[in-house]
This record gives structure tokens, sequence and C-alpha cells, in this order.
């Protein structure tokens, strides 16, 4: 992925609005139902996730009063969370993958989000926790699963006004992998963004190119690069060591050596 300039971090631009799940969680007594009679309180579960959430406020803020806490798990495309303070209310949204998490998980989710949002140190045993938990393979198959089924994608196709991202892709393919690359989908984005000029995305198996390069002023040097850098992602899959994302290693890098107009075509980024 290129993002501005030179940041390379790896993040999907994939963002579909969160849809409430069914189940709300509270400190309230009963149940109740939708108009759908689906259940959307049960007071057992709500009651352990809740205690485990003031437990860690307590640690955290131990002379302060624990307020009131509202949490719920949403159907988000990816392993999200959330927490805002309302009202002297904490409203927590967690993503539904973590439902049925081990105990030890929640805590440090809600250690972190309490210490994010009051502005205290993070445990780092908890944040190793929760990375441990976040990038191992089962977690990380789920996710790349919920991804490709909710996340809404847009295409608007390779053929752009000055440039086919498809006619690119095979001629690079030629060039630098022996043609056996095989061609995902490829697509200028909507918009001429200038902040993220590419990105792989995994879950649809897409490769999305900024639009702002389908102009007569940008030089076929830069497009070929920025499809390359991308191509490269196809070669050299994200891999997970321990708690890290290796997004570009080793062999990513020396790849991306072999493009003969690096420097040109970094140099012309520069510029945007």
């Amino acid at each position: 992925m290129l993002r501005g300039l030179f940041d390379f971090l790896s993040k999907s631009p994939v963002e579909a609005a969160p849809v409430p799940a069914a189940r709300t969680l509270s400190r309230t007594r009963g149940t109740k139902t939708s108009s759908r009679g689906t259940l959307l309180i049960s007071e057992k579960v709500a009651a352990d996730v809740v205690s485990i959430f003031e437990q860690e406020y307590r640690v955290l803020r131990p002379r302060a009063p624990i307020p009131e806490f509202h949490i719920r798990f949403r159907r988000f495309v990816s392993l999200n969370t959330t927490i805002r303070l309302r009202d002297g209310q904490l409203h927590v949204s967690l993503s539904d993958l973590l439902e049925g998490a081990p105990d030890t998980v929640l805590h440090a989710i809600a250690h972190i989000l309490i210490a994010k949002i009051y502005k205290k140190p993070i445990s780092a045993a908890h944040n190793h926790r929760y990375k441990r938990f976040q990038y191992s393979e089962a977690v990380a198959r789920q996710t790349e699963q919920i991804r490709s089924s909710r996340g809404a994608k847009r295409f608007s196709g390779p053929e752009g006004r000055y440039y086919n991202l498809e006619e690119v892709f095979d001629s690079l393919n030629e060039r630098f992998f022996h043609g056996l690359l095989g061609r995902p989908q490829l697509t200028w984005s909507e918009q001429a963004a200038k902040r993220l000029l590419g990105h792989y995305d995994a879950a649809h198996n897409t490769i999305v190119v900024s639009r702002v390069f389908d102009r007569p002023s940008s030089p076929r040097y830069a497009v070929e690069y920025l499809l390359y850098h991308e191509m490269l992602h196809l070669k050299h899959p994200v891999s997970v060591r321990g708690t890290r994302r290796c997004v570009h290693g080793k062999a990513f890098k020396a790849d991306e050596k072999l493009f003969p107009e690096l420097d040109k075509a970094l140099a012309f980024l520069k510029r945007l």
C-alpha cells in the first residue's frame, strides 16, 4: 500500500458503516426483545462483560467513581472496538468477532480502551495479550472472511481516460513475474486521492490505484511503480511474527529495488 508519500503501512481502506448487532450489554434486569422478538439483553452475559470493564476501570482510576457502562457487540467489518464518554457514561462497541473471546482477552481490551480514553499508560502485558489474540491464525482467518462478506467494495473498473490498469498489469507481469502472477480485480479509485495512492485489498483480491494518476501529466513509470508495489503484495503476503505484522519484509524490499525507475518514481510522488 502507498499512503501519502512514504507511509507504507498496510491498512484496508474498506470501512463499511457498522450495523448494530442483536445484543446490547448493560446493567439491566431481565431481558428485552426487539420488534422482531430478537433477544437484546442477557443479564448473565451483561454482568460478566460489564464486570470486566469495571474491574479494569478500578485498576486505572482507583479513586474515581465507576461510571455506568453501556456495552454492545456490533457487526463491524473487522476486529473493531470503540469507546466514547457521554454525559458521564461510557459507551463501548465491540466487534461481534469478540463474542466468546477468553476473559483474559476481554480484560486486555477493556484496559486498552479505558486507558486510551483517560490518557493513561497502556500495560505492556495487556497490549501483548490482545495482539497475540488479534494476530492468531484462527482470528486472522475469521476477520478476513468477515471483511470479504460484509465489506462493501465499489469498483470503477481498470479502464481510465489515459491508462488501462489491466494493460499495465500484464506488461509488468511479463517483465518482472514471468507472467505467472494471477491477475486480481483492478480498479481506479472513485476519487483522485493524494493521501491513499494505492492499496491491495486481500479480502476482495483487489488492487486500487488513485485516479489522481489517470492524467496526461502522470508519467507511465509512476503508474507502473504504484501497480508494481501492490503486485508485490500478491507475491509477498503479510506475515505475522509474534505480535507484529510484517507488511514489507526483506524479500519485498529487495524485489521493490528491482524496479528500474524507482528513484524517479519516488521523486515524482514527492512532488504530489
